[in-house]
């Protein structure tokens, strides 16, 4: 064949660079804002910022069970004092503490007036209704400020941030009962080729593939706060394929992500059919492994995302590229996988010009390091070997060999 009749190399696409466009298509995509109640948040992304409605403590009050005091009126120890009362939480005192005085004051408790720090009781002996004070104590000990945990006004909590239980115990002490997040991110998942049939298929050829890539990449946008649509098996025509996209537009997907026929073989027709459409074509190959085929693009204003057929290329680009898109979709400020460091738990040849991403066991050494031990078979069509590793180990692009002990980024699965 000559040059002139050769099909065009694509080039392939850094990882960071491949992610940089996902995200930024993201960023441009519609969102839909919801109200939710804020013990039902957990798990969502926050759509404003989250001002305090309160001040946290509203007033001084005590850290301790003890006795409310003047903090001159215990230096020297065991001059005696008049308990006038007692503070309780819900229950503050109504008077003043004057030179000589106390009250009972219980954690929680709003300090009273005139008093300037809290007595513990183990350092109190009460006769009656005087305390003699045993130790000395300074202004302020075992007083909670007002304010001390914030203020009125404030902003506590930013927009894009993914709630958990501390943040939505902040949002509901700022005294916020509902919270603006936003909506789910709609993902179609639509898997491809004839040769598949689901779990348990009666009578399926001896030849056929059991279809389960699409189960575990909707349980892991599911657990980034996916809203997941499983649209099935797409037979390897343009008109299955042609229903199954008219089928996720109606739906309002924001994003498609189909599984198989994305390469460029006679029966991979997942981009001729995009194409035909009027699909924007955005990229297509990274320079990854496993997970090298994978291009992404958008028809109308539903993104799709074209994922290898081959297993751990699928999860693989699911956890780098769809976690954090759909993190995106919901407006979550840090929506890049976090990366740790590790000891390599064997050695390892030189890289090519690919990123590597090695399915690897985890578990800590005898000095309490983490160490990640890359499996020594890492054919792409494994799911046994991707059911048992922790982790990823992270291979740059022409990396040299690397010995067991060095130090490595991983991304745990």
């Amino acid at each position: 064949m000559s040059d002139a009749a050769r099909p065009p190399v694509t080039p392939m696409l850094p990882v960071a660079e491949a992610r940089a466009r996902i995200l930024a298509a993201a960023g441009q995509h519609p969102r839909r804002i919801e109200h939710v109640r804020v013990e039902e948040a957990d798990g969502r992304v926050l759509a404003a910022d989250l001002c305090a409605k309160r001040t946290q403590p509203p007033f001084d009050v005590s850290a301790m069970d003890g006795f409310a005091i003047r903090a001159v009126d215990s230096d020297p120890p065991g001059q005696p004092l008049m308990i006038i009362g007692e503070s309780a939480a819900g229950h503050p005192f109504p008077g003043r503490i004057e030179a000589g005085e106390a009250t009972r004051i219980f954690t929680g408790a709003v300090v009273p007036e005139g008093a300037d720090s809290v007595l513990i009781q183990e350092r109190a002996r009460v006769t009656g209704s005087m305390l003699f004070p045993e130790a000395s104590v300074s202004t302020g000990l075992h007083i909670r400020r007002a304010g001390r945990d914030f203020t009125a006004g404030v902003t506590g909590l930013r927009a894009g941030t993914r709630l958990d239980p501390g943040t939505i115990a902040l949002a509901g002490a700022m005294d916020h009962a509902t919270l603006a997040v936003f909506a789910r991110p709609r993902i179609g998942v639509l898997a491809t080729g004839d040769e598949l049939v689901p779990p348990g298929t009666e009578g399926a050829p001896a030849d056929s593939i059991v279809a389960t890539n699409s189960f575990a990449i909707a349980a892991i946008l599911r657990r980034h706060g996916a809203e997941i649509r499983d649209f099935g098996i797409a037979r390897d025509t343009e008109e299955s394929l042609d229903a199954a996209l008219d089928s996720a537009l109606g739906w309002g997907a924001d994003c498609l992500i189909t599984i198989g026929g994305a390469s460029v073989g006679k029966h991979d027709l997942v981009r001729p059919v995009l194409t035909r459409r009027g699909a924007r074509q955005d990229f297509y190959k990274i320079a990854m492994r496993p997970g090298k085929p994978l291009n992404f693009g958008q028809l109308g204003t539903m993104l799709v995302a074209g994922l290898p057929g081959n297993p751990v290329s699928s999860f693989v680009c699911a956890h780098l590229f769809l976690a954090p898109l759909v993190a995106a979709l919901q407006g979550e400020s840090a929506p890049i996988p976090m990366r740790e460091s590790a000891l390599l738990g064997r050695d390892l040849p030189a890289n090519d010009e690919r990123e590597d991403y090695l399915r690897a066991r985890l578990h800590t050494d005898e000095n309490g390091m983490l160490v990640a031990t890359p499996f020594g078979d890492q054919d792409s069509s494994l799911i046994s070997v991707y059911a048992e590793a922790r982790a990823l180990v992270i291979r740059p692009a022409h990396a040299g060999a690397a010995r067991a002990g060095e130090k490595v980024d991983i991304l745990r699965i």
